[in-house]
């Protein structure tokens, strides 16, 4: 198979799965990480220098940022929400319990409605998850139905706010990840070009003399 056809032939789908990957943080899953070891792989088994097409490791190090500006902004509002209200560590921890629980339900009821249904569901389910896993973790600490309603409304807000960025984030690694595989060769990539791909074969020194 011609070298070209045999890139693109692997590219297109390597990019839809990163997509999916993108969409699986809706279920509380760390999708942008496995939409950064994609991107790795690819750099790694996929040179510019072999195929004329895709990304060196100067990519993959601006997606490692965008994954860990994600997980930043998802942690911040998560822990801000609660605490803000006073939550305790075990409301917290039973809210990102419940979040992950109420996400997955959330996108099963949502499967009659294709496609659009189950993101709902999971964004909606994620964030009444959260909630309920905040208030059950403050009543079972004692606190007064007031108080854990406050706080599980806390914790409803910051995972809305935090799956909010963390998915803002993972939308452009797809589309950071999407554009630089078919960048062709011919096209200059300082960033790249900055970091040395150690899939390629160094050249002895003097090599062009």
């Amino acid at each position: 198979m011609d070298p070209t056809a045999f890139y693109f032939t692997l590219a297109v789908p390597m990019v839809l799965l990163a997509a999916v990957c993108w969409a699986s943080t809706l279920f509380t899953l760390p999708g942008n990480w496995a939409v950064l070891a994609l991107a790795a792989a690819w750099a790694w088994l996929m040179p510019k220098d072999e195929y004329g097409w895709g990304f060196g490791w100067g990519t993959v190090a601006v997606l490692l940022g965008l994954a860990l500006i994600g997980e930043g902004l998802e942690f911040a509002a998560g822990a801000a929400g609660a605490k803000k209200e006073g939550g305790s560590r075990r409301g917290m921890l039973l809210s990102i319990v419940g979040a992950m629980v109420g996400s997955l339900a959330g996108a099963a009821v949502g499967v009659p409605v294709p496609v659009v249904g189950p993101l709902i569901g999971a964004v909606g389910g994620g964030a009444a998850g959260a909630f309920a896993g905040a208030y059950l973790g403050e009543t079972w600490k004692g606190r007064t139905g007031a108080d854990a309603l406050q706080i599980g409304k806390g914790a409803l807000i910051g995972r809305l706010v935090g799956t909010g960025g963390k998915l803002a984030c993972g939308a452009v690694m797809v589309a950071v990840l999407a554009v630089m595989t078919f960048v062709p060769r011919s096209v200059e990539t300082p960033l790249d070009d900055a970091v040395p791909n150690p899939a390629a074969p160094v050249r002895p020194i003097g090599a062009d003399a």
